[in-house]
């Protein structure tokens, strides 16, 4: 009776699990390029700094633009007050400051870069999302896979319970076999219940990632096995430090602390005021004045004081700043680098070794089984073996994908092939 129910409850799991599957399994099922283009189309963060990006570039539009011009009234030698009139002497006109040649455009120069740094942000903000939707997607390909042995091991924990009874049955083997095999099913059964909400609960982590509900139906297309290709490690750590955000970013805000600097320098060289203007004087012909004024640097030494050495201390605190991040660039890709041909080593010597002897041992256990040479205990021991040996052997192809994401992040673009 007890052997009954563990067997109804090793089948109604088995079902449950494949349900669960079949309702979260829409029509087109996602690859991992799809769920990153996703995820950058629709992530929150990466379209708030866009509308940034957006208003950056308005601010150069200002930057670069001429300041208004100003009308000009005045009125001398009123009778009355506020008798424009009778006033003796009138002036009226139009006047303009013109900035010295250059400065105009240096403003607009400045605040391109400023955009620009903001573009690089973004592009840093992508590589950040792009290394987590690949993290969640290879954790939901693993939990699938984890999954699919659960169940194989609960069938193998079934037919064993089967065969201990039939054994029991006939006489060959005592009670305390029989009560193995239901500890066993029992614990193989709890095993898929938890692999089901592991499963869902990466699903869940990959649709927050997509900006999607938690639990909206999503099903992905892949394969944790990826193929092995060779690739240079100095090449790799050269185009790190061309095309990684980071490099850009700081490149971009010493070009803009240079163009500051020149700013500064330009402080030197005075704008000019022109105007021109209608002068009408009581008793007199009406005449016109024209007017040109700029201010005198006779206090030369505060832009030099200020804004140019603000400029300056700046740009060599990026300097060092940069060179830290050239250090620091290199030693991350070679760790992601190092990490991966470790990772790519393990996946050889479990095909080549480990899950081949798990699976000979276990058929060989179950042959002695049936045959009535070893006991229950020894066949329980073996099972286990296989089924942790096929979950390692998930666990590297993970932490495999895991690697090369993490490898990609490092350098700051895809990758043409995988590590050898």
């Amino acid at each position: 009776m007890e052997s009954g129910k563990i067997l109804a409850l090793g089948l109604a799991v088995f079902c449950l699990s494949g349900f669960l599957l079949a309702q979260n399994t829409p029509q087109n099922a996602l690859t991992l390029e799809e769920c990153v283009a996703i995820a950058l189309e629709q992530n929150p963060l990466i379209l708030s700094s866009l509308s940034q990006y957006r208003a950056a570039l308005a601010r150069v539009h200002q930057a670069k633009a001429w300041s208004q011009p100003s009308l000009d009234f005045d009125s001398d030698l009123q009778p009355k007050l506020f008798d424009f009139k009778r006033s003796g002497e009138s002036y009226s006109g139009l006047s303009q400051t013109v900035e010295f040649p250059g400065k105009i455009g240096l403003r607009g120069k400045i605040a391109a870069k400023e955009s620009e740094e903001i573009l690089a942000d973004i592009d840093l903000l992508k590589l950040d999302l792009s290394f987590q939707v690949k993290q969640a997607f290879y954790g939901l390909l693993l939990n699938r896979e984890k999954l699919k042995y659960a169940e194989q091991d609960l069938g193998l924990a079934t037919d064993f319970l089967a065969k201990a009874e039939l054994k029991h049955a006939a006489g060959d083997v005592a009670l305390v076999e029989v009560l193995r095999a239901r500890v066993e099913a029992a614990k193989a059964a709890n095993a898929v219940r938890t692999a089901t909400n592991g499963l869902s609960l990466a699903k869940a982590q990959l649709n927050f990632l997509l900006s999607r509900k938690k639990y909206e139906p999503l099903d992905v297309r892949g394969e944790l096995k990826r193929s092995f290709i060779a690739l240079d490690l100095e090449q790799l750590k050269e185009r790190a430090l061309t095309v990684r955000p980071e490099a850009k970013r700081i490149a971009l805000s010493l070009e803009k602390e240079s163009l500051r600097k020149k700013q500064a320098i330009f402080s030197y060289l005075p704008d000019f005021n022109l105007g021109l203007s209608r002068h009408r004087l009581e008793g007199l012909k009406t005449t016109w004045d024209f007017t040109l004024s700029f201010p005198i640097p006779l206090f030369f030494w505060q832009p030099q004081r200020g804004e140019i050495a603000e400029a300056e201390a700046l740009m060599n605190s990026l300097r060092r700043d940069a060179e830290h991040l050239r250090n620091a660039i290199s030693l991350e890709v070679e760790e992601a680098y190092l990490n991966a041909l470790s990772a790519s080593r393990q996946i050889t010597l479990f095909e080549e070794q480990i899950l081949t002897q798990a699976e000979e041992v276990y058929n060989m256990f179950l042959f002695s089984f049936q045959e009535g040479e070893i006991g229950g205990i020894e066949l329980i021991e073996a099972r286990r073996t296989l089924v942790e040996a096929r979950k390692s052997y998930a666990d590297a192809l993970y932490n495999y994908g895991l690697t090369l994401a993490a490898l990609e992040k490092s350098v700051g673009q895809a990758l043409e092939g995988d590590i050898k």
